[in-house]
């Protein structure tokens, strides 16, 4: 059957329609004026530190009462928070967010110790202060930190909006100030690379190194203008919603620190200003912080509840402005999901090569890596001393890949002055002075000189050139010195020493002058491969006996200036070494594994005992450290070594005892025992420590070992059989800016005296 409309009927359908859609038109039209005529509300946001996180407080009550934001304008913290909320955060996930973070640590860039190389963990843990030293003059870094660590977390946090240049494309347009160093002036921050716009707002002087932009050196915006609201306003705001969290003047007693000194002299302008700048904001907030400092980020939660609390004042004003759509999640990206890297850009001044660069990295272009490797990547680098902070950047490329921008500029200071102090019963006390220089003959050498004085003066000498997993080359010079309190009976079971009843002990003497030569490879920072040769000079020596010629005194000896050598020879040997690193922390490891195997071959010595035969010494160590719930950790350790040949040399026998690291030779610690206490050319040793931080950096020790120790011990099966020596301590250890403080108080089963052991400061 067909169907047809008459010529009226289909002219008046027409009609219809056209008349329908010219009222949706006219509707639609009247509801976009509408939302035009909507007055924009616009936010500015003050810098403060850590009092910035008031501003979470406030914005969670801003979400609350319903209010869009359409505008939002920071300085400084201001510029952080407010940079997070425009790209599409939600005021509760800020909240989460930087409850989670430990931003004492983001602070002092404390890298990961697997970040660095060998020689760099050792640096890092022997020297309490590290200072730049051009042309003999000392100087003091420009400032406390790189923030390095911090950067790495803004460019995590705005990875989804990393392709955004221009600010006013953000899901909230945004805008923030720095402050061009070199001019005084203002720089208005709309367009780049986020953020590296936020760090520079967020530069505050003294605690974070200046930022350079289009080759401006800018820092805190805070100290031209901190708190944005004609900028805000030029963006196009009909009513400003304003968070101050600034204060005013402080006295004396709050004048603590030299940040708080500078913020002081800065806000002697700034609290003029803001009389004029809070009369032209129309919801005017003012949290209560000033019982707050600029770097007490570990009172967030009280910082962002005075944030809420302020902002509650004005909540019926802030409902009358509710727009009804709140703020939406627009944040989609997880952080804990992989990228994946296509190519790798180096820009800027460098004179090490691609391949280095690649190796410190650690992971593969276009290979699925986590934001962690990726930060542990750019942590490694910077770990290396050798570049300024690195503000890398991600950024999709045309071929809908990813690039890893790396602007490399590196550090003009090639040496460094560094100092520390440290006290323990066997060394006594110390003072290192140590002289870094980086290239010295190439751009991947270091040459570094210690000099201890103190009780026991002392040196150590380290020239080496790091190629990474490429074969590295090194020559090291060291002489140690110290003396100890023994039993008679160590010497004479020892050495050649006619036992003499008179003499219950002595005061030995043990002087080591030690050079090697070698190379390494690494693999990962972590696992290390070592070859090398070795020139020794030892001497065994003691002023107990003095100047008596006597029968009893020690047979094959040579008494001079009032000292008696036990032995004084001269050895040559050939050695390897194998390394295996992954502790979170030297003296206090809560988790990773340890493994460090040596084997020395002696080839040659001048005799002086008359006894040597070619010999080999091994000896090794490993255990691993866990957490078993929090703050309370577990660290489990076994070594052992023994003597191969039949040479009747006991100068390098194993001697156990005392408290303590780094020890010369065959030296190794045993709790419950006095140092140099119990000795064998062969020995066992299990030792476990419960470590529980019962305050940030204040560790309560609990600690056991056990060990079998004589000589042929492997030969005889007796290193199998139940412990013949056991100790045990209970003590106290703070890490310190000093370095670990600890006090060990140890006694033995097998022994009627305790022992109480004092160590302060890094080992050297």
């Amino acid at each position: 059957m067909n169907h047809f409309i008459p010529h009226s009927a289909g002219l008046k359908c027409i009609l219809f329609g056209l008349a329908f859609s010219l009222l949706n038109v006219s509707l639609l039209i009247g509801q976009e004026g509408q939302e035009n005529e909507r007055p924009k509300i616009g936010l500015v946001l003050s810098g403060g530190g850590a009092k910035g996180m008031a501003h979470i407080g406030a914005l969670k009550v801003i979400e609350q009462a319903g209010i869009k934001i359409d505008y939002i304008g920071g300085s400084s913290m201001g510029a952080i928070v407010g940079a997070l909320y425009a790209s599409g955060y939600t005021a509760m996930e800020l909240d989460s967010m930087f409850n989670a973070t430990n931003f004492g640590s983001l602070i002092q860039d404390n890298l990961p110790r697997s970040a660095k190389t060998f020689y760099e963990k050792e640096d890092s843990e022997r020297y309490a202060l590290s200072l730049p030293f051009d042309n003999f003059k000392v100087s003091v870094p420009p400032a406390y930190s790189g923030g390095q660590n911090i950067y790495n977390e803004l460019v995590k946090l705005l990875y989804h909006v990393k392709d955004v240049k221009d600010f006013n494309k953000l899901p909230t347009p945004f805008v923030c100030v720095a402050t061009d160093i070199e001019t005084g002036k203002q720089v208005i921050l709309n367009k780049g690379y986020l953020p590296e716009a936020v760090l520079a707002s967020g530069t505050l002087p003294s605690l974070f190194e200046p930022t350079i932009i289009d080759d401006k050196v800018l820092i805190d915006g805070g100290v031209v203008n901190n708190y944005p609201i004609d900028e805000v306003l030029a963006m196009g705001a009909d009513i400003i919603i304003g968070v101050d969290v600034q204060h005013d003047l402080s006295d004396r007693e709050s004048l603590l620190s030299a940040t708080e000194i500078l913020l002081q002299i800065n806000n002697y302008r700034t609290v003029a200003d803001m009389k004029q700048k809070s009369a032209k904001t129309d919801i005017y907030i003012k949290p209560q912080i000033e019982q707050y400092s600029v770097i007490e980020f570990n009172k967030l939660k009280a910082i962002i509840k005075t944030g809420e609390d302020a902002a509650f004042l004005k909540f019926e004003e802030l409902k009358a402005l509710s727009n009804g759509s709140g703020k939406e999640k627009t944040v989609n990206y997880k952080t804990d999901e992989n990228i994946v890297l296509n190519r790798l850009m180096i820009e800027g001044n460098t004179s090490h090569t691609r391949g280095y660069v690649k190796g410190k990295l650690r992971f593969n272009l276009n290979e699925p890596i986590t934001f962690h490797k990726l930060q542990q990547g750019i942590g490694n680098l910077a770990a290396t001393g050798n570049f300024k902070t690195i503000r890398y950047k991600l950024l999709t490329n045309v071929d809908d890949g990813e690039d890893l921008v790396l602007p490399l500029d590196e550090t003009p200071t090639t040496s460094f002055l560094r100092l520390g102090a440290h006290y323990d019963d066997l060394y006594k006390s110390g003072a290192i002075i140590n002289l870094t220089k980086r290239k010295v003959l190439s751009r991947d050498d270091v040459a570094s000189f210690d000099l201890i004085l103190g009780d026991n003066i002392r040196y150590n000498f380290e020239y080496y050139m790091d190629k990474g997993t490429y074969w590295s080359f090194g020559i090291n010079s060291r002489f140690n010195d110290f003396e100890q309190e023994i039993d008679f009976d160590l010497i004479g079971d020892n050495f050649d020493v006619t036992q003499n009843t008179r003499i219950n002990s002595i005061n030995l003497s043990v002087s080591d002058f030690t050079n090697q030569i070698y190379v390494q490879t690494v693999v990962k920072e972590e696992f290390a491969f070592t070859l090398g040769a070795e020139y020794k000079d030892l001497k065994y020596s003691t002023r107990t006996f003095g100047e008596i010629t006597d029968p009893n005194v020690p047979i094959n000896t040579q008494t001079e200036n009032g000292r008696t050598y036990f032995e004084k020879s001269n050895y040559i040997s050939v050695f390897g070494a194998l390394k295996l690193d992954t502790y979170d922390d030297k003296y206090f490891p809560k988790r990773g594994l340890y493994f460090n195997g040596d084997m020395h071959y002696y080839l040659l010595s001048s005799d002086f005992n008359d006894n040597f035969k070619d010999f080999s010494v091994s000896k090794a160590r490993m255990g691993m450290a866990f957490p078993l719930f929090k703050n309370l950790s577990l660290n489990l350790e076994t070594e052992g070594g023994f003597k191969l040949g039949t040479s009747k040399v006991t100068s390098f026998d194993f001697l156990l005892g005392g408290f303590g690291t780094d020890y010369i030779n065959n030296f190794a610690p045993f709790i419950g025992y006095d140092f140099i206490s119990l000795f064998g050319n062969s020995y066992v040793k299990a030792y476990g420590r419960l470590d529980y931080e019962f305050a940030q950096k204040h560790h309560a020790l609990f600690s056991a070992n056990f060990a079998n120790v004589d000589d042929d011990l492997f030969r005889t099966g007796d290193w199998f059989k139940a412990p013949m020596y056991s100790g045990f301590g209970v003590g106290y250890g703070w890490q310190s800016f000093l370095g670990p403080i600890n006090l060990l108080y140890s006694w033995s089963p097998e022994t009627d005296n305790s022992q109480f052991f004092v160590s302060v400061g890094y080992w050297f």
